[in-house]
C-alpha cells in the first residue's frame, strides 16, 4: 500500500468546522465522513424524540411487528429509527422495510437494520406510497410509524389503494437546546457550515440560532428538506444533488472556506510584538 499517496488524498473541507444536527450512531457516522474530507465536525443534536403519549398502542404494534403481522413497515423520518433502536424492535425477515430517504436508510444501517426500499425520486410520504402501490398490486398489511405532527398522507394513500394499514404514532419531536459555546461559535462564524437533514432540524436552527452570518453555508439534504427549511424561515445555501450524507458533504465542499485560512492565527501586530 502506498501510504504517502493515501496521506496526500485531497481533503476539500480542510479547515472547515461543520455542525452536525443529530447525535447517536447517525451523527457519529456523519462526523467520521466529515473527518475524511478534512473537516472538524461539531455534533450538536438539535432534536430528539419524546415518547408517544399512547405508548401502549406503540408497544402493541411493535410486538405484532416482531411476530410477523405485517408485510411492510414504513419509516418517514430518521427519528423513527431512534424509536426502533430504543425499543430494540425486532423486524423479521418476512417483513420488508421502506425508508423515505437516504438519511433514514443510513440511520437504519447505523443501528443494524436493513432497508428494502427507498423511493427512487420523490423522497416524501406521497412518493413512498406511489412506489409501494406500484410494487404491490395485491392488498398487503402495512405498519406506518410516524410522528405526532405528521399528516397521515402515507396511510391515506395506501388505504385508498386497498391495503390494510395500521398507522401508529411512534414519537413526539422535541427540540434540544444547543450549548452556549455552539451558539457563540455559530454567531461568530467559527462554524462554517450547518447540515440540515429535516424540517424539524431546520425549525430548531432557525429558532435557536437566529444570528447566522451570511457566509455560513446552510446545506439541505434534499428538495423536500429545503422547502421545509424555507417555510420555517431559514435560508438555504445549497441543496444536495444526491439525497445522501455523501451528497450533502459534497454540496458543502463546492464552496470556498468562508473564513481566511489563518483566521485563528496570531494577528500581525501580535507577531511583531513577539519578534520585537
Amino acid at each position: 500500500m502506498n501510504t504517502s499517496a493515501a496521506g496526500s488524498a485531497p481533503k476539500p473541507l480542510r479547515g472547515w468546522r461543520v455542525l452536525v444536527p443529530r447525535g447517536g450512531p447517525w451523527g457519529d457516522s456523519v462526523a467520521a465522513a466529515l473527518r475524511t474530507q478534512g473537516a472538524t465536525p461539531v455534533i450538536a443534536p438539535l432534536i430528539n424524540f419524546a415518547p408517544s403519549e399512547d405508548a401502549a398502542t406503540l408497544e402493541s404494534a411493535l410486538r405484532d411487528l416482531a411476530d410477523g403481522a405485517f408485510d411492510w413497515v414504513t419509516l418517514t423520518s430518521s427519528t423513527t429509527v431512534d424509536v426502533l433502536h430504543a425499543y430494540r424492535a425486532v423486524i423479521p425477515a418476512s417483513t420488508r422495510i421502506a425508508a423515505v430517504g437516504e438519511t433514514t436508510a443510513a440511520a437504519m444501517a447505523a443501528v443494524g437494520y436493513r432497508v428494502d426500499l427507498v423511493p427512487d425520486e420523490d423522497n416524501s410520504a406521497a412518493g413512498m406510497a406511489a412506489q409501494l402501490i406500484a410494487l404491490e398490486p395485491e392488498p398487503i398489511r402495512v405498519l406506518t410509524l410516524r410522528s405526532a405532527l405528521a399528516k397521515p398522507v402515507l396511510t391515506r394513500l395506501l388505504t385508498e389503494a386497498g391495503h390494510d394499514v395500521r398507522s401508529v404514532v411512534a414519537y413526539r419531536t422535541v427540540g434540544v437546546p444547543v450549548t452556549d459555546k455552539v451558539a457563540a461559535d455559530v454567531r461568530s462564524g467559527r462554524i462554517n457550515a450547518i447540515l440540515v437533514t429535516s424540517g424539524s432540524v431546520a425549525e430548531q436552527v432557525h429558532e435557536q440560532l437566529p444570528d447566522i452570518p451570511d457566509d455560513t453555508v446552510i446545506a439541505a439534504i434534499g428538495p423536500r428538506t429545503a422547502k421545509d427549511a424555507r417555510r420555517a424561515g431559514l435560508g438555504v445555501s445549497v441543496v444536495a444533488k444526491e439525497q445522501t450524507v455523501t451528497g450533502l458533504i459534497a454540496a458543502v465542499s463546492n464552496f470556498p472556506l468562508p473564513h481566511a485560512a489563518d483566521e485563528f492565527a496570531p494577528s500581525t501586530g501580535a507577531i511583531q510584538r513577539l519578534q520585537g
